[in-house]
């Protein structure tokens, strides 16, 4: 027989298969020999307590039978007929990689577009990036196969369980090669160094099933007649016809929202958060969330969640990495953005985090008056991008020259002090002691300041000057919305165009992407159909 059971127990004894063996027996108040094996259903930790870090467990438990496979029937993706309809997708991140998959079911035939290149020719631009500090506005951490999170890290947790299936995103990166532990737990993370191979098979799905997948092709243009997007043209001179048009280009495509404006068609301003990263030895964080001088080997690098209200506005951490590293993610010269992610053992010296602010249009507008000392219309669609990149640029002009970045101990930070040194730091392009009162606008900068102080109130030892503060963290989310029809999910103005993703404002991270993804091609579907 069989039996689901929950279990709370320590980490050394839930590491220990025979100890964890003998739990679950007491639990049904059986003997240990007539326990045959289990499967975990969920897993997460408990640090509450000061005195104990437990794992709490669900437990599928085989009584006097034997163990079966964990039954989880993997998705099936038929080759398509020459004649299936086909679906343009700008974009092969997450979004638009799970678009076509699900196409594929849909029986439609996904031509997936994207302007970078696949993630094997992808690493040597990203290390000259990283050792060089050269920025290749083509190919770098957010443009090319996967998205930005290809190497940022692949986290899969969201609370956008509303949005779609979170289970069927989870299956599906289990069977293109995650490891089973992301079917299970509370906080599940793949790695950077395991997600080039998964989004490498995903491709390799879609085109043993008829789909295509095109590296190098920049949209830089498109005809729109009868209220359709009748073609799309790429810079390099070639153009394809289309029937439908799912734009999944990330929330860094400035090049499209700019495209979007000159042809007038509508998209809109949108509120996003903007700050630092900063970094910590993870020891440190380690001995706060777990109460402990040294961690128990049995428990994973510890990771934090902050938020606080600052003068009715708000600053939180934001895509936390346990173990990480902090990199360099500009997409074009003369601009500094920072990003963080972790491997799959997180076994790093560093825990890093994005610690934002929340950016309205008044205050964004307020500030650009001032700064450039020009008119600002507070209705233009591309204010809060202005916005962004204009901090993006201040961070260029105040860090050490390429991609090194302005930094500053977090003590120093709070206290208006230059620092004379700056500590030991993940981020491979290097750093320069900066004033990022300089770099940040002071809304943000006082925000974070006492930001910072009220979190080193709820965790303490957080507000130290061993951890460093680097600017910018400047894309967490798109500063632009393209508008789409709740049922429909079309652009009001066109009706074959899907806006999906980050970039046209409808999700934030992997797994929201997917599902949104997912969620469009379903409704291509149905227009087609």
């Amino acid at each position: 027989m069989q039996s689901t059971i929950q279990l709370r127990i320590s980490p050394a004894d839930a590491a220990n298969a025979s100890v964890l063996l003998v739990a679950i027996a007491q639990n049904l108040g059986r003997s240990s020999s007539q326990i045959n094996g289990y499967h975990i259903l969920k897993q997460s930790i408990d640090a509450r307590s000061r005195q104990q870090v437990w794992i709490n467990l669900s437990l599928q438990v085989f009584i006097e039978e034997p163990v079966s496979d964990r039954q989880i029937e993997p998705y099936h993706f038929p080759v398509l007929p020459k004649n299936a309809k086909e679906v343009h997708i700008i974009g092969a991140g997450p979004a638009g990689l799970f678009a076509a998959l699900e196409c594929i079911q849909l029986g439609l035939k996904p031509i997936v577009i994207e302007r970078g290149k696949d993630v094997r020719s992808r690493r040597r631009d990203l290390a000259k990036l990283n050792k060089e500090g050269i920025v290749d506005p083509e190919s770098n951490y957010c443009y090319g196969e996967g998205g930005a999170g290809t190497y940022s890290d692949g986290k899969l947790y969201t609370r956008s369980n509303k949005r779609g299936s979170i289970d069927k995103i989870l299956r599906l990166f289990y069977q293109f090669g995650a490891d089973e532990t992301v079917l299970y737990q509370a906080h599940p993370h793949i790695g950077t160094n395991k997600l080039p191979q998964i989004i490498t098979a995903m491709r390799l799905q879609i085109e043993a099933s008829g789909g295509q997948v095109l590296f190098e092709k920049k949209l830089v243009d498109f005809d729109i007649e009868e209220e359709e997007i009748k073609r799309i043209h790429f810079a390099d001179g070639e153009s394809f016809q289309v029937e439908a048009l799912l734009l999944a280009t990330g929330h860094s495509a400035r090049d499209i929202f700019e495209l979007f404006y000159q042809k007038k068609v509508l998209i809109e301003s949108k509120p996003f958060a903007l700050g630092v990263r900063v970094e910590h030895p993870q020891q440190v964080i380690d001995q706060i969330q777990y109460h402990c001088l040294t961690r128990d080997p049995n428990l994973p690098p510890a990771a934090y969640s902050l938020v606080e209200q600052v003068n009715e506005r708000g600053v939180f951490s934001f895509c936390m990495c346990p173990g990480g590293i902090i990199a360099p993610a500009a997409t074009a010269p003369g601009e500094i953005v920072v990003n963080g992610w972790s491997p799959s053992k997180r076994n790093n010296p560093y825990a890093n985090s994005g610690m934002v602010v929340q950016i309205d249009l008044p205050t964004a507008t307020q500030f650009l008056k001032q700064s450039t000392k020009k008119e600002v219309d507070l209705n233009h669609p591309l204010l809060l991008l202005e916005f962004q990149q204009y901090v993006e640029q201040q961070a260029f002009k105040s860090g050490g020259g390429l991609q090194v970045a302005p930094a500053a101990r977090l003590v120093d930070f709070c206290t208006h002090k230059l620092s004379n040194d700056l500590p030991d730091a993940s981020y491979l392009p290097g750093l320069h002691a900066a004033d990022l009162g300089d770099v940040l606008p002071k809304f943000v900068h006082d925000t974070l300041q006492n930001g910072f102080i009220a979190f080193g109130k709820k965790m303490k030892g957080y507000y130290t000057n061993d951890a460093i503060v680097v600017a910018t963290e400047s894309r967490t989310s798109s500063p632009v919305r393209i508008p789409r029809d709740a049922d429909s999910c079309q652009h009001p103005q066109i009706k074959n165009l899907y806006p999906c993703g980050e970039g046209a404002g409808y999700a934030g991270g992997i797994v929201s992407a997917a599902m949104d993804g997912q969620k469009l091609a379903q409704s291509i579907a149905a227009q087609l159909k």
